[in-house]
């Protein structure tokens, strides 16, 4: 079929020659304009643009009922969410560190997974000597102010993009990186975790509501090393059951750490943060787990399931570092499904998800928790 109606490809090989190809949908809502010459036209204009094409579609349908009049958009129209968290594009651009910051090597690699935590694979735990230690110390006293800094902004009305800027702000001002900014193309500098999203979450133009919750995961890299740090905050007055979360997932943390020591055993971690979250009508998401981190930001080993009955190997010893950070769902479901951004993780019956995260140290007596809170 040729229209006379020249392909509306720019970038058209054929010279604009006559259409045979229009959007299906388009011509049943009477839009007109998505006309291509051949597949290869229609595939290089229309299919790049699919979910941008969607709203045009829905705009058609609606008469733009359904859609923003801010200019933002959900990118992910026909995904079938589970709670009532909605991603808000567009995202803001990749915010810029100054060139005299050090990158984790990472940042070289164009998204893939680190080498470096590729040849750590199948090995140890790493002992770090005591300079190593002391340079923890310090990031990690950094990553404590950068989070301290961001959760002071938490209120009714600020965007979680809002909230990226704060940490990324406040993390080059300390000439420090932050970890999440290109690690696998993770876009922004912080993870902010809102309601039924588990972790994970991309800071976007969404303005935190009363009653939400939001999880701020700050992560900073200075000096070779990283440190590692969330905590889940109210905003405005919630409803007990979130109050009931929130401190429930706090007190599974705080008594697991209380058993770090050396000869500990990884796996029994577990056994110390599930009775607590069960007892309070909890849930141990069982996809994530704490990880070692030092000069890596998510070493291969230790691994730390957050669940009880778990098969991790190893013992604590003097000189490891690593976080505890167990994601606890409202109800009995650990599960969680993922957004189409293949970040964002989500609780799947659209409850309410908390989670604290602490860095450890082993010391020859006991634990030292890096970033501790110090007022």
């Amino acid at each position: 079929m040729s229209t006379g109606i020249p392909c509306q490809s720019q970038s058209c090989p054929n010279g604009n020659l006559p259409s045979r190809l229009e959007c299906p949908t388009c011509a049943k809502l009477g839009i007109r304009g998505s006309f291509y010459c051949g597949q290869e036209c229609f595939k290089a204009g229309c299919e790049p643009c699919l979910k941008t094409h969607k709203i045009i579609h829905d705009l058609a349908k609606t008469g733009g009922a359904n859609l923003p009049t801010d200019g933002t958009y959900n990118p992910f129209p026909n995904y079938s969410f589970t709670g009532t968290m909605r991603p808000v594009y567009p995202l803001s651009p990749m915010r810029k560190v100054p060139d005299h910051i050090p990158r984790p090597d990472y940042v070289a690699t164009g998204g893939k997974r680190p080498l470096s935590e590729i040849q750590q694979a199948g090995q140890p735990p790493r002992i770090l000597s005591p300079a190593e230690i002391e340079k923890m110390r310090t990031v990690c006293r950094l990553t404590r102010e950068v989070l301290d800094i961001a959760a002071a902004q938490v209120r009714p009305g600020i965007t979680t993009d809002e909230i990226d800027e704060v940490v990324h702000n406040a993390t080059i001002e300390r000439n420090a990186y932050p970890s999440p900014l290109g690690y696998r193309n993770f876009p922004k500098s912080v993870c902010t975790s809102v309601n039924e999203v588990i972790c994970h979450g991309i800071p976007d133009q969404r303005k935190l509501k009363e009653g939400d919750i939001v999880n701020i995961d700050v992560s900073v890299y200075y000096d070779g090393f990283h440190g590692d740090l969330n905590e889940t905050y109210p905003v405005g007055e919630i409803d007990e059951g979130a109050k009931k979360l929130i401190r429930t997932t706090r007190e599974s943390l705080d008594e697991a750490i209380k058993i770090c020591k050396p000869g500990a055993l990884f796996r029994d971690l577990g056994k110390a943060i599930e009775p607590i979250a069960r007892a309070n009508g909890c849930a141990v998401v069982r996809t994530y787990t704490g990880h070692g981190v030092n000069d890596l930001f998510h070493a291969p080993s230790p691994n730390i399931p957050h669940y009880a009955k778990n098969k991790a190997v190893g013992i604590m010893k003097p000189g490891m570092t690593f976080t505890i950070e167990p994601m606890l769902n409202l109800g009995t479901n650990w599960g969680d499904v993922h957004w189409p951004d293949n970040w964002t993780a989500t609780t799947t019956d659209g409850k309410k998800s908390a989670q604290f995260e602490d860095t450890l140290l082993i010391t020859e007596t006991g634990v030292e928790i890096l970033t501790k809170k110090t007022t």
